[in-house]
């Protein structure tokens, strides 16, 4: 869901970088523009956001929902590891009511996945997203967009999914590597780690070797980090863990995904 203010300082440089890794990308808008962009007939605004996302999922589930078998959507200040998000989805079932991404732990029992750092419904969530606002078992409670998503998820129950790599390690991040790697001197624990579902850690330890996402990526970093990414390799450097058994494998290669990029910078 990107705004027509936004194609030209984000949303161009998102296409020029991570999308490019993706099966399939819809720009969500307000209008309808050849970058291309979907019109979702929706404002622009902070307090529109929770809006322009139940548009989007209802424009998925009529127009795309047998092309893919997981939905994404991600904000276009962040970066996402595609390869990284298809081996933490291969384990699931897209026909089962999960929900992944940063999970965040007030206001419901099962906590909810921040909006910046993206969050991925299944395939059967979705369904279930779409038909709750149809039958009115879920309503526009909120602005704030995730947190209202999540209390339609739960409502519905669709699953918050631990997305978290074998070693407990967090892979999706709701801000930039600095505020993750680097170990912080002893203060009072910021907002973002007191919302954290489980225990964080700070420093080298917080992150993923598989990490999926950050959040409030400039486009310089966007460049940045798809070329740490994609292209940097230390020579003779042999990966010590083999995360997935050939036949895993394989199915991740093969797993499709669609990406919903939402505009609107997110904070909560």
């Amino acid at each position: 869901m990107t705004g027509p203010k936004n194609l030209e300082s984000r949303t161009k440089h998102v296409k020029a970088t991570w999308a490019k890794h993706c099966n399939k990308v819809l720009y969500m808008s307000s209008v309808e523009t050849d970058f291309p962009t979907v019109g979702l007939n929706v404002s622009e605004g902070r307090d529109q956001l929770y809006w322009k996302t139940i548009r989007a999922f209802q424009y998925i589930h009529q127009h795309h929902l047998d092309d893919a078998d997981w939905f994404l959507k991600a904000d276009d200040d962040t970066f996402v590891v595609v390869e990284n998000l298809r081996h933490t989805l291969s384990r699931y079932n897209t026909e089962r009511p999960f929900y992944l991404g940063r999970r965040f732990s007030p206001f419901m029992h099962q906590g909810y996945m921040s909006g910046g750092a993206g969050y991925v419904l299944s395939k059967e969530a979705v369904r279930r997203f779409v038909g709750a606002f149809a039958s009115g078992k879920c309503t526009h409670v909120s602005d704030i967009e995730d947190m209202a998503l999540g209390l339609c998820m739960e409502a519905m129950k669709v699953e918050a999914v631990d997305s978290r790599d074998h070693m407990g390690r967090e892979t999706f991040h709701a801000f930039p590597p600095e505020n993750h790697l680097v170990r912080q001197p002893s203060r009072p624990r910021p907002w973002f780690l007191i919302y954290d579902y489980y225990t964080p850690t700070e420093g080298p330890g917080c992150c993923s070797d598989f990490i999926v996402s950050f959040h409030y990526i400039n486009p310089v970093g966007m460049y940045t980090l798809q070329y740490f990414t994609h292209h940097l390799r230390p020579y003779g450097y042999h990966y010590r863990y083999n995360p997935a058994p050939k036949n895993l494998e394989s199915k991740t290669k093969n797993i499709k995904a669609m990406w919903a990029i939402a505009a609107t910078r997110c904070c909560t």
